[in-house]
């Protein structure tokens, strides 16, 4: 298909004067807002968890043709949301071709623009914008200056083209003029200077823009939206009350509700196709590295302030793979199969996002990811071995048993050795693992059921990974026998 490439050509094709002139950008997005409502699809593909919550909200500002702004801590998809929005705006619009700004061909508002349609009339050439050209992002930072939102007189441009310094040609946009006709965004808002947030006033009011103080009006078609992190408000910087007051809608994002939400998300995200090897990630592995996340943020050592991002579980899990493929590497093994041990050798993917309380920090980052990660075993293994039977395999440490589980050992090996603990390959059923599945699987089933009665202290572990019968407490030291005094019924002398 064949799309106008003149002026004149484009005037006699579908795309109508009326049209183009009267329907704005957030006309646009409400319209194809309206007609994926109707189709019943997705509003926003990859978007996982805040179908019930934060997605209607989203709609509603939409429709109400409102800019808006996301209020969450970090890891909350704010950023890929704004992203997505570019969904919403038509497949191409025409602009004047060579237009910094993206001038309608129809109605330009540079001066460069209205002079070229003057002087060629229908033979002005027409170019065309795809949806993501049409979507501009800053993040904001105290640096930021006015001229790089708005735009500033450029000397340079002046001195070449011979024009004076308060001519419209001698304009050099910012980024704000530049996403004319599109979506402009604006990440961690209360980073950007309150001086710098008064020049976006006029745009979101007025629907213009002043640059330099000479009279240059930009009428620009700019749907405006936000994102921050509700505690940078007091810590670094704060959205001053005029701007709050000219944005429409204010959204709050959230962590998934559920565990099977949060898998979701990092299966989505996290990198786990490998070349070479086949994957088989157990679904309890995949719940333990779920809920260390889950344990975090609600643990009283980690700074819920700071809050505990998604990309936790996607960086550990990636951190897993990796492990348990260096093994399958080494001992040649074609499928590659985690463990929890290879929970314990992701430390560094865990360590890094958490932000610790004084407690935490007295305790250490390692300590405390060591307890989230027994936390989280704890709670999946209950999820799987609540009020099952497993006094056996305890009984078998008990009695002087001991094994070693390091996360190098090989499946084979690893399987040999597990085989002989009384009552355990029993217990695989519970994870729907049986004798007929691949060592690796058997390895990863068994090793979690050691872990998990680890969690519980019914059997002990040391740092080499080597299991060994739980630490009996200490019988209590009885007290010397003391006779009783019957209670005094009488009343005490005064002395």
């Amino acid at each position: 298909m064949s799309f106008p490439r003149t002026l004149g050509e484009l005037r006699q094709s579908p795309l109508s004067e009326k049209r183009l002139q009267s329907r704005r950008v957030k006309d646009e997005l409400r319209d194809n807002l309206i007609a994926k409502l109707r189709c019943g699809g997705t509003v926003f593909p990859g978007i996982v968890g805040y179908d019930d919550t934060v997605v209607p909200q989203i709609v509603n500002a939409i429709l109400s043709r409102h800019n808006f702004i996301l209020l969450g801590l970090r890891g909350q998809a704010k950023s890929r949301i704004l992203r997505a929005l570019t969904t919403l705006l038509d497949p191409q619009i025409p602009y004047i071709a060579g237009c910094e700004i993206h001038d309608n061909p129809y109605s330009p508002i540079c001066r460069r623009c209205r002079e070229d349609v003057a002087e060629q009339g229908d033979e002005t050439p027409i170019a065309y914008l795809s949806p993501e050209e049409r979507y501009v992002e800053k993040l904001a930072t105290p640096d930021v200056t006015i001229a790089d939102l708005i735009g500033d007189i450029d000397p340079i441009k002046a001195a070449r083209g011979g024009h004076q310094l308060s001519s419209d040609l001698t304009v050099h946009y910012g980024l704000l003029p530049r996403a004319n006709r599109g979506i402009f965004a604006i990440n961690e808002l209360p980073d950007l200077a309150g001086k710098i947030q008064v020049g976006l006033f006029n745009i979101m009011q007025e629907g213009d823009v002043q640059i330099k103080g000479y009279p240059i009006r930009l009428p620009l078609d700019v749907a405006l939206v936000f994102s921050a992190n509700p505690e940078d408000y007091t810590a670094r910087g704060k959205i001053i009350t005029p701007l709050k007051d000219r944005i429409g809608s204010e959204i709050r994002t959230h962590y998934p509700a559920t565990v099977e939400e949060g898998i979701a998300i990092t299966v989505q995200e996290a990198w786990t196709q490998r070349d070479g090897y086949k994957l088989h990630v157990p679904k309890f592995v995949q719940e333990v590295i779920e809920r260390i996340a889950f344990a975090a943020r609600e643990d009283k050592k980690v700074d819920k302030r700071s809050g505990v991002s998604q990309r936790l579980p996607i960086s550990c899990i990636e951190n897993v793979i990796s492990n348990a493929e260096r093994r399958a590497i080494r001992h040649d093994e074609k499928l590659v199969v985690p463990r929890i041990g290879d929970v314990y050798a992701a430390l560094p993917a865990i360590t890094g996002k958490l932000e610790l309380e004084y407690e935490g920090e007295m305790k250490g980052a390692d300590h405390v990811s060591r307890e989230l990660i027994r936390t989280a075993i704890a709670k999946t293994y209950d999820g799987y071995f609540n009020g099952v039977n497993t006094q056996q395999i305890v009984q078998w440490f008990d009695l002087g048993g001991e094994i070693q589980m390091a996360d190098t050992a090989g499946a084979a090996e690893a399987l040999q050795s597990l085989r002989a603990i009384q009552g355990l390959m029993d217990k695989l059923g519970k994870l729907t693992v049986g004798p007929k599945d691949s060592p690796e699987l058997q390895v990863s089933a068994a090793e979690f059921v050691l872990e998990g009665l680890h969690a519980h202290k019914r059997i002990g572990r040391n740092e080499e990974r080597v299991f060994t019968a739980g630490e009996k407490l200490p019988k209590q030291a009885e007290k010397p026998f003391e006779r009783e005094e019957p209670p005094f019924r009488g009343r005490r002398p005064y002395n």
